[in-house]
């Protein structure tokens, strides 16, 4: 079993995987008008994934998520295979279109795909609307606060 941690607002723990936060704003991997849930393969790579999008960086009440699911429910895509402009911000439209284009065929309900912030280690996409997307076990909110010298 593969597993991913998600990281949100404590107010935003009943609604963390429901794509809603992607379809309005956009992502690296999506563009506004896609719903997909962003996480991460470990805990610490999903407070790094977080703290980079705080601008200004403050402190709020938040919670970490672990899922877990079957390596069968994942498609893998590799840097190598990625367009060249993979990694600019603010996220290039080349991969929003390749997220919007894996949603829209359907093709698994988890994406894996290396983070911008650390290439070496991996992001998930989970596809709310996939029929293999009630596979993805969810557990409980758990509290997490980040370290203060990082904000």
């Amino acid at each position: 079993m593969a597993k991913a941690w998600r990281i949100v607002k404590r107010s935003h723990a009943s609604s963390a995987f429901d794509g809603e936060g992607a379809w309005r704003y956009g992502g690296r991997w999506n563009s506004p008008g896609t719903r997909v849930v962003y996480c991460s393969a470990n805990l610490s790579l999903a407070a790094l994934e977080t703290l980079v999008h705080l601008n200004p960086p403050v402190a709020f009440k938040s919670v970490a998520i672990e899922l877990e699911f079957d390596h069968r429910l994942v498609e893998t895509i590799a840097a190598k295979n990625l367009p060249s402009d993979w990694t600019e911000e603010p996220p290039a439209r080349s991969t929003m279109r390749l997220g919007d284009l894996w949603v829209r065929e359907g093709r698994s309900a988890v994406l894996e795909l290396p983070s911008a912030i650390i290439p070496s280690e991996s992001n998930y996409l989970l596809n709310p609307f996939h029929p293999d997307y009630q596979k993805i076990k969810i557990h409980r909110p758990v509290a997490f606060s980040f370290d203060p010298r990082l904000l």
